[in-house]
């Protein structure tokens, strides 16, 4: 729920004599709909949070960082050019409204960021000495070169509703830290919410590939179980291969392999010599005892997920499940998986080439190179500075990408899946064992004057895997 009109004045009461006077020396756009401002006032720095979001309107200090993303948004650079080194010369409410201005003064003169904190329709404004709006974070392009219409005479008026917030104890800022406080909890339930939403999708998609593995394997291994006595047939034309006249469809004989040795009938080929057939019945049978061995155990693994997948979308289903840990190294996990399916993102993802696409059990999104072209195009083009990178060390191979936001350590997981990945993509898929490196993205450069492809990596760690059939079928199933 967005701040009401007393609990804007509330904390601007608490704050506005602190900020006045104090210096704009950073500004970040941590969301979309989200802005801070790092004010610096004699022997402090203050954190100005000014939220548009819809469900959590607001205005206050906070006391932890947020995630700076690596390219600042049109709306942030505008902010930038124009308020960074600004003097703060006022902060006040308007009218008794969800309105808040802040008055500063630039190398540009005076400017007000105008702060309509009204839930939906929640905006941040800039406007000229003449309150004409330059530009805005909605992006309503109507808007600009036009005189702000006071409120009023737009109607964002809300319901007087009671004062939430009595302030914590011993904080510096009392009322600021419960706004923060309630929010990070808001926002806390908001992302296991929504960590479940992104599961079951998750859990539905790969219920629904490891059953048609199932059954696509039940089938293979139901036509090679038709081969299962064809060595015996293959042996028995062995035994009797110069009794076969060429170009004969069919062969009755003996079955010395039945104690009551029966007369049966094996069919033939006639296209094909009596040796020939006989090739193919004991070729035919390897076929069968190839499908026993592996499609079995295959099965009986995929069996045993589909088990797990169901149990735990039951156990979403009841409300006993909980993320893998809800912490905030786990939480934001979950916020890169769902950054990394937005639509814009996967739009990016696209026109930066196909590369093979996989899923880690963790649900994170992996790409890898195809070959020297799309490597360096991965590593370069599609990779963020803080994204995870991996390499078979030492010898030929693909590049390898997990897709991770800033301060966010892979899971070990997803580390293993993606470095699995990079030793069957390699050379060492060979021997199916090695070391493959990992790094950030930002410590990967180009190898001048070398080929596409090519690079120079520092601090970087390694890990020794082991190919595994059963993990490589399961992103395979996820890809």
């Amino acid at each position: 729920m967005a701040l009401n009109a007393d609990e804007i004045m509330q904390v601007l009461h608490e704050i506005s004599p602190v900020l006045r006077r104090g210096w704009i020396q950073k500004i970040h756009q941590p969301t979309v709909h989200t802005l801070v401002f790092e004010v610096r006032v004699p022997g402090q720095t203050h954190r100005l949070v000014i939220s548009c979001e819809p469900e959590t309107t607001r205005l206050h200090l906070a006391s932890r960082s947020q995630p700076n993303p690596p390219a600042p948004s049109p709306f942030c650079q505008f902010m930038r050019a124009h308020f960074h080194g600004a003097r703060i010369d006022g902060i006040h409410q308007v009218a008794n409204d969800r309105i808040v201005e802040i008055q500063a003064t630039g190398k540009e003169g005076s400017r007000t960021i105008l702060c309509e904190l009204t839930g939906k329709k929640a905006n941040v404004l800039i406007l000229d000495a003449e309150r004409r709006v330059l530009r805005d974070l909605a992006g309503q392009r109507a808007l600009v070169g036009q005189l702000y219409a006071p409120p009023a005479a737009r109607e964002i008026r809300q319901e007087r509703t009671p004062v939430r917030f009595s302030g914590i104890a011993d904080s510096l800022f009392p009322v600021s830290a419960a706004i923060e406080a309630f929010y990070q909890r808001q926002d806390a339930a908001r992302e296991i919410v929504q960590a479940k939403e992104l599961r079951i999708r998750f859990l539905k998609k790969s219920l629904k590939k490891q059953v048609r593995l199932i059954e696509a394997w039940r089938s293979d291994l139901s036509r090679a179980t038709a081969y299962r006595d064809y060595a015996k047939y293959g042996e028995l034309i062995k035994a009797n291969l110069g009794a076969i006249a060429k170009g004969a469809d069919h062969i009755e004989m003996t079955d010395y392999f039945d104690d009551r040795l029966p007369t049966i009938t094996i069919p033939l080929d006639p296209m094909k010599s009596p040796q020939g057939n006989m090739d193919d019945y004991f070729r035919k049978h390897r076929k069968f005892l190839a499908a026993e061995r592996e499609l079995r155990p295959r099965i009986e693994r995929t069996e045993q997920d589909v088990c797990r997948i169901r149990q735990e979308l039951k156990d979403i289903e009841q409300g006993t499940w909980i993320p893998a840990a809800v912490s905030p190294a786990h939480l934001n996990a979950f916020s890169i998986v769902r950054a990394t399916t937005d639509k814009n993102q996967l739009a990016a993802d696209q026109r930066h080439g196909p590369f093979r696409r996989f899923t880690s059990t963790d649900g994170l999104p992996i790409f890898v190179g195809r070959n020297a072209r799309e490597n360096d195009e991965l590593t370069f083009g599609l990779a963020k500075s803080d994204d995870l990178w991996l390499h078979a060390r030492g010898t030929p191979g693909s590049h390898v990408v997990v897709r991770l936001s800033k301060g966010t350590d892979p899971p070990p997981e997803t580390l293993r899946d993606a470095a699995m990945l990079a030793l069957l993509y390699s050379d060492l898929k060979k021997s199916g064992k090695g070391d493959v490196i990992y790094t950030r993205r930002k410590w990967v450069k180009k190898a001048k004057g070398q080929a596409p492809g090519a690079v120079v990596v520092t601090q970087d760690k390694s890990i020794f895997v082991a190919l595994d059939r059963h993990r490589l079928d399961q992103l395979r199933g996820r890809s």
